[in-house]
């Protein structure tokens, strides 16, 4: 497994953590929540995931994404944990190779700061 710039932090360890059940080849955790409304130092809050897996090789974006999201479920404020907003970009190895690069995310929609 690759890590680049990636957030190490107590939420994003679990996160990364969690993840490891999809044997991912590259994995890449952005803390984006210092651009979002109610940034106070050390918020872990809203991320940006880039993951390459074999595990993603025939399923549709919808079928990565939740297998991603029920890796994190415990995580996620709905059920009691710190993270409000994930970006997942699920890719398989071939398409990684041929993109390389997640796409930018979009401004917050209420206080962006950055």
């Amino acid at each position: 497994m690759s890590l680049l710039n990636s957030t190490t932090t107590p939420t994003a360890d679990a996160i990364k953590k969690a993840l490891q059940d999809l044997n991912p080849q590259y994995l890449d955790l952005i803390n984006e929540s210092m651009s979002h409304a109610g940034y106070f130092e050390g918020k872990e809050s809203h991320f940006k995931l880039t993951i390459v897996s074999d595990d993603f090789i025939g399923k549709r974006l919808v079928a990565r994404h939740q297998l991603v999201y029920t890796l994190v479920a415990e995580l996620l404020t709905s059920q009691g944990g710190n993270v409000h907003a994930l970006a997942i970009h699920a890719y398989t190895p071939e398409e990684w190779q041929s993109q390389g690069v997640s796409p930018e995310s979009p401004n917050c929609a209420g206080q962006n700061k950055v």
